[in-house]
C-alpha cells in the first residue's frame, strides 16, 4: 500500500489531471444530447456568449489565456486599483445623487452612511441660489460635493467656493468636483460652451485647493445613448485628451492639468463586464498619461445605470442596483453612486434613498467587498476580458481621435451614429427577448399596482438621445393601460391548452408570460366564448400539434376566433396564423396584436 504525502489534499493526488481535451469531448456529448453536432473548437464555440461588440464569453478560461501582468495596486498600469491600499481601510466613497432643493434629505443621507454629495444645480436641479440652504448643516470640510452645473459650471462653483470661504472651510480642506464638463454638456444639449471657465477654475483649483479637481469626464451620455463598454470607455478617453490639451494650452502642467480630472462611468448589472471596464479604464488612462509625460492614476466615480432602470416593477431594480454596486466596488471604483430604485420614476422618496445608501453599507459592512483590494484579479476570465476591453476601447478612441477628436465626433454626428447602430443591435435582442428584462419581457405582473413619485426636474435635452433598455415594452403597456382606462379592462388572449398539464405546461407559461410583456392578458381558464378575447394561442406538445392543432383552430375559429396563434416551430396547419416561440420578435408580434385589437 502506498502512503501519500499529507498536502491537506491527499485524496486529489489519487486522481490523474484531467485533460482539455477530455472535457472538450465531454461538451461534445452534452450538445449531441440536445440534438447540436459540434466537434473540437467548434464545440467550445457554441457554448460561448457574445457579450457585445465583438466581445465573446467562453465557457472556460484557462492559465493559457494569457493577459498583460495587471502590476500591482497604486502602481502603473493601475489595472489592480488606483491606490495601494484600495477601498481596503474603509471602502469606496458612498457618493449620493441629489437634483432637488431638499436639505432636510441630504442631511439624511448624511447621517445614515453617505460620505459625499453629488449635487444637479441649476436649470436641471437645485437653483444657484439654493445651494447654501441645501448644505445648511452640512460639514462642507467633512463631505465632500461633487457639483454636476452644465453650462452654469461657473456660477455654481463660485456659490461652492463662497460657501467654504463663509463657513470658515480652509483651501486645503475643500474636497470634491466642481464638474466643469464642456465635451459631456454638448453631449447632452448639442451645444457647447467656453472652456475658457473652465480653465479659470482648474488654475484656481491647482494653485489653491489641492482636494479640489475642476473637471469631470462624464462617460454616462454615451453610455445612456445605447453605446457599448468600448464606446463608453473610447469616448471618455477622447474627452480626457481634449481636456489635457485645452488645459496645458491655458497653462497647466500636464501633471496638474491630469489632476484636475475625475472619470465617471456607468456600472450595470452585467458586474463582469463592469469589473473589467473600471480596470481597463485605469490601464487605458495610464496609457494616455504616460504618452503625454505623466502619471496617470484615474479617479473612478461609478454610477448604477440609468439605462437597466424599469418603471414596470421597479422593486427588481434593488437586485440590479446592488449587483451593479458589487462590480463597481470590486472593479475598484473610488465613489460609488446607487441611484434609487424609483429613479426612472421621478424624485425618489425617502425609502427608496435609504435602500440605496444601504447597498453600499452591507456590500461593504456585511459582506466585506473592500476587505481585499482587486478581490477579481487574478480570475483568468476577468484579466482575459479587462485585456480584450481595453484592446477594443482604444480601438474606438482611434476612431474618435482619427475623426479629428471628441469634439468633432460629437459634431459631425459620427460619434452618434455609431453609438445609434450599437444600440439597433441590442434593441433587436432585447425585443426578441435574447436579452430578458425581468418584470417587463420577463414575468410582467400585468396586476402590480403603478408606483408614482414626484415629478422630478427635466433632464437636458437637445444631442444625444437617452434609451432605456424597457422603452419598446413600456410603449405596449402604456397602450394597454390606456386602454384599460377607457374600457374598464386590458386587451386579453385565450390560452387554448391542448391535452394532459405534462404537455402544454411549458408552452402556456411561455406564451402567458410573452403576451403580458405587452399588455395583453391571458386567460386560460373557462370555455373561448366567455373569456372575452377574440385572440387565441395554441399551447401543447409538438406531437399533439400534429394530432390536435388544426382541428382545435377550426373550432376556434367557429367561435368566433379572428388570429389564431401557435406557441413554438411546430410546423403550418390549417387555421393556424402564426407560431410564436422562444426569440421571436416579440415587440412586433405584441404591436400587430394590439394594432387588431384597436388597442392604440
Amino acid at each position: 500500500m502506498t502512503v501519500l504525502p499529507d498536502d491537506g489534499l491527499s485524496l486529489a493526488s489519487e486522481f490523474p489531471d484531467a485533460t482539455h481535451e477530455q472535457w472538450q469531448h465531454l461538451v461534445e456529448g452534452v450538445l449531441r444530447k440536445s440534438g447540436r453536432e459540434f466537434s473540437g473548437a467548434a464545440a467550445v464555440d457554441a457554448l460561448s456568449v457574445e457579450i457585445e461588440e465583438g466581445l465573446r464569453s467562453r465557457p472556460l478560461y484557462t492559465a493559457d489565456d494569457a493577459s498583460p501582468d495587471p502590476g500591482l495596486p497604486g502602481f502603473a498600469p493601475f489595472v489592480r486599483g488606483g491606490r495601494p491600499e484600495g477601498n481596503a481601510l474603509g471602502g469606496w466613497d458612498v457618493r449620493q445623487r441629489h437634483a432637488a432643493a431638499d436639505g432636510a434629505a441630504v442631511l439624511a443621507d448624511l447621517e445614515n452612511g453617505v460620505a459625499s454629495l453629488w449635487l444637479v444645480v441649476g436649470e436641471h436641479g437645485i437653483p444657484v441660489a439654493s445651494l447654501g440652504r441645501v448644505l445648511d448643516g452640512v460639514y462642507l470640510d467633512l463631505a465632500p460635493v461633487a457639483l454636476d452645473a452644465g453650462d452654469g459650471v461657473e456660477a455654481a462653483a463660485g456659490e461652492l467656493l463662497r460657501l467654504y470661504g463663509e463657513r470658515g472651510v480652509a483651501k486645503e480642506a475643500a474636497r470634491g468636483n466642481l464638474g466643469a464638463d464642456p465635451l459631456g454638456f454638448e453631449a447632452r444639449t448639442g451645444e457647447g460652451f467656453d472652456f475658457a471657465a473652465v480653465a479659470r477654475l482648474a488654475r484656481l483649483c491647482a494653485a489653491e485647493y489641492p482636494g479640489l479637481r475642476a473637471v469631470t469626464v462624464d462617460a454616462l451620455p454615451y453610455h445612456e445613448a445605447g453605446g457599448s463598454a468600448a464606446q463608453e470607455l473610447g469616448s471618455s478617453l477622447a474627452t480626457g485628451v481634449a481636456y489635457l490639451r485645452e488645459l496645458t494650452a491655458a497653462g497647466l502642467t500636464v501633471e496638474q492639468a491630469v489632476g484636475q480630472l475625475e472619470f465617471r462611468y456607468a456600472a450595470t448589472a452585467d458586474q463582469f463586464l463592469t469589473i473589467a471596464k473600471l480596470r481597463a479604464a485605469r490601464r487605458l488612462w495610464a496609457r494616455v498619461a504616460e504618452v503625454c509625460g505623466a502619471e496617470g492614476r484615474q479617479v473612478q466615480h461609478a454610477v448604477t445605470s440609468p439605462v437597466m432602470m424599469v418603471r414596470r416593477d421597479p422593486w427588481v431594480n434593488m437586485l440590479r442596483t446592488t449587483v451593479a454596486t458589487l462590480a463597481a466596488g470590486v472593479g475598484g471604483a473610488d465613489a460609488v453612486t446607487v441611484l434609487p430604485f424609483d429613479h426612472a420614476l421621478g424624485l425618489p422618496d425617502a425609502f427608496a434613498r435609504r435602500i440605496a445608501r444601504n447597498t453600499s453599507t452591507i456590500l461593504v459592512e456585511e459582506s466585506h467587498l473592500a476587505r481585499v483590494i482587486d478581490p477579481a484579479g487574478g480570475s483568468w476570465y476577468v484579466e482575459r476580458l479587462t485585456d480584450e476591453l481595453a484592446a477594443a476601447a482604444w480601438a474606438f478612441f482611434q476612431r474618435v481621435e482619427g475623426a479629428g477628436g471628441q469634439a468633432a465626433a460629437l459634431r459631425s454626428g459620427q460619434l452618434g451614429r455609431d453609438l445609434a447602430e450599437t444600440w439597433r443591435a441590442r434593441g433587436a435582442k432585447l425585443a426578441k427577448r435574447r436579452e430578458p428584462i425581468t418584470g417587463v419581457s420577463e414575468f410582467p405582473n400585468l396586476a402590480e399596482r403603478p408606483v408614482e413619485r414626484e415629478p422630478a426636474p427635466a433632464p437636458p435635452s437637445g444631442g444625444l438621445p437617452r434609451v432605456r433598455r424597457d422603452e419598446a415594452f413600456e410603449d405596449l403597456r402604456a397602450r394597454s393601460d390606456r386602454h384599460l382606462a377607457a374600457t374598464g379592462a386590458r386587451p386579453r388572449i385565450y390560452l387554448a391548452a391542448l391535452g394532459p398539464a405534462a404537455a402544454h405546461t411549458a408552452r402556456l407559461t411561455f406564451a402567458s408570460n410573452l403576451f403580458q410583456a405587452g399588455g395583453i392578458e391571458p386567460v386560460d381558464q373557462g370555455a373561448f366564448e366567455d373569456s372575452g378575447a377574440a385572440e387565441v394561442c395554441l399551447c401543447s406538445s409538438d406531437a399533439l400539434y400534429e394530432e390536435q392543432a388544426a382541428e382545435a383552430a377550426g373550432a376556434l375559429r367557429e367561435a368566433g376566433a379572428r388570429h389564431v396563434f401557435l406557441a413554438g416551430k411546430a410546423g403550418q396547419y390549417p387555421g393556424v396564423d402564426a407560431c410564436v416561440f422562444a426569440g421571436c420578435d416579440a415587440v412586433a408580434v405584441l404591436s400587430a396584436t394590439l394594432d387588431r385589437m384597436g388597442v392604440s
